[in-house]
């Protein structure tokens, strides 16, 4: 039964934005340059994204979480969908030693530079387009700040693969409540293509037969 998490949000809280300043800072020239999801996005300035992904083993206290609420067994199936670095899914691995991960993104940079233990199980794949793998394939399917990225069409598309792959699933995205927090959101966001309050993700989930848990982060 759906129920709204709260896994990622203490980490996002930890970041100061100046939301104005990036507005202001050839924010169209900066979209296209993070759209490329190339070194600039993950690891060049922080005008272009991240300005420097690394890791720091920040995501442990998430997967520790993950496998308490969900039950995750030692030899669990796990996906995850626009995994990026995967630097979650490496600590899920560590943990689950008998397990399966899986994990694939768009951004070959991103893929290339995670760690060398959870490479293996990366592949290049579109979040919107079909999964190849059959239904219930995996105990958990989860995705991390990717979904907002897709336009609708994909969106759905990918809300219903991850309905049909997994036993279980979470998906953590962004969105806004009120005014200052769209306000913000619209500074700050150079990947985003949807734009939702709570409600109308909730309404999404509901036509696109999404049963799984969700997260939203907001930009206060």
């Amino acid at each position: 039964m759906r129920q709204l998490r709260d896994f990622f949000t203490p980490l996002h809280k930890q970041t100061t934005r100046d939301y104005a300043g990036r507005m202001a800072d050839e924010k169209i020239h900066c979209m296209g340059i993070a759209k490329q999801y190339g070194y600039d996005y993950w690891d060049g300035d922080r005008r272009y994204g991240y300005g420097g992904y690394r890791y720091d083993g920040r995501w442990g206290a998430v997967a520790d979480r993950i496998i308490e609420v969900y039950d995750l067994k030692p030899d669990a199936k796990i996906l995850d969908v626009g995994c990026g670095k995967a630097f979650l899914l490496y600590e899920l691995m560590t943990r689950l030693p008998d397990g399966k991960v899986a994990g694939f993104d768009i951004s070959t940079y991103g893929l290339e530079h995670a760690k060398e233990e959870v490479q293996p199980f990366l592949f290049e794949h579109d979040a919107g387009k079909p999964y190849p793998y059959a239904d219930k394939s995996f105990d958990l399917v989860i995705s991390l700040g990717t979904l907002h990225n897709l336009p609708l069409p994909g969106l759905q598309s990918a809300l219903r693969e991850m309905e049909r792959v997994g036993k279980q699933s979470y998906m953590m995205a962004e969105a806004f409540r009120n005014d200052t927090e769209l306000y913000n959101l619209q500074c700050w966001a150079l990947t985003c293509e949807t734009f939702l309050r709570p409600e109308n993700w909730v309404w999404f989930f509901d036509q696109a037969g999404y049963s799984g848990d969700y997260e939203f982060i907001y930009f206060e």
